[in-house]
Formats: structure tokens, C-alpha cells, sequence
């Protein structure tokens, strides 16, 4: 059994978690490539955090949307402990977040990836987002596929 709950970005978990994340996409991608937004330096107003513990209460998964406060998000920092992937774990992380964003009248949630990371990519489809050109502060890089999600059919819902 794993639970998704909210968690501060200054929590040791978090930062193992964002540690072996960044280890991973090093490997993957060349720095002016990496986009690794340190989470801590945000205001807490700003920031969706959840992280996912496994039945043991060990931390197993992590993500985060920033809001950019314009009814936008950007989902950050997703990453799965490879011991616990194929179990969905991804799905029910990004659901937890953008039902987080849309209670916080967040309408479009956006994300870049790496294109070497084909289960995150696989991922993030499944979920419904779809690929858009590069948005604000990214600019087009042959590494990167930016995408993005609509939380509500009628984006003056989200203002409610």
C-alpha cells in the first residue's frame, strides 16, 4: 500500500529523493540541458509538493507543480524510485498534484522532459498532456519535449 501526501521541499526525504534524481538525469543529458529547479529556494505559497511512502512509510517517489500564479503550473521534479516503478505509482502522483493545482485555480499545468526519459514521456501521455511548443524561461533544445494539460474544459472554472 503507498500513500501520496504533501511534504515541504526542505524535507530530508525530499532532498534524497531530488538527489538521486538529478544523479539520474546527469547521466542522461548535458547541464545546459538539465533543468534542475531547486525546490527549496520557492515560496511555500507557490509550490504543490507531494512525495509517495510505500506501507513501510520509506520514501518512494516524489513531484511538485510551481504555480506561477497566472492560473499556470509547471510540474517539476517527478521521479519514482526504480525498485517501485510499474505499479502506477506515476499516475496516481500526477492525479494527487493537478487536483491540488486545479483546488488552487490552476487551469493548465505544463512540464519539459528529457526526450531519453520514454517512461516518463509514456507517462505524462497517458495522463492526457499533450506536446506544445517550449514555453516561458525554456527555449526549443533537440533534448527537451515540453507538454502540457488542460485541469478543466472551461478555464473560468478554475477561477471559481
Amino acid at each position: 500500500m503507498y500513500s501520496v501526501t504533501a511534504e515541504s521541499a526542505h524535507h530530508p526525504d525530499i532532498l534524497a529523493l531530488i538527489t538521486a534524481l538529478d544523479r539520474y538525469q546527469s547521466a542522461l543529458y548535458p547541464a545546459e540541458s538539465n533543468h534542475l529547479l531547486d525546490l527549496t529556494e520557492l515560496p511555500d505559497d507557490s509550490l504543490i509538493l507531494m512525495i509517495i511512502r510505500d506501507a513501510q512509510l520509506n520514501a518512494v517517489g516524489c513531484g511538485a507543480v510551481v504555480l506561477n500564479g497566472d492560473g499556470t503550473g509547471e510540474m517539476k521534479r517527478v521521479y519514482i524510485d526504480p525498485a517501485h516503478r510499474g505499479q502506477r505509482l506515476g499516475d496516481k502522483l500526477l492525479a494527487a498534484l493537478e487536483d491540488e493545482a486545479l483546488s488552487r485555480c490552476c487551469h493548465t499545468v505544463r512540464l519539459e522532459t528529457g526526450i531519453k526519459q520514454h517512461a516518463a514521456i509514456r507517462l505524462y501521455q497517458q495522463c492526457g498532456y499533450e506536446r506544445c511548443p517550449a514555453f516561458a524561461p525554456y527555449h526549443a533544445d533537440p533534448l527537451s519535449l515540453f507538454m502540457e494539460k488542460t485541469l478543466v474544459a472551461d478555464v473560468r472554472l478554475a477561477a471559481l
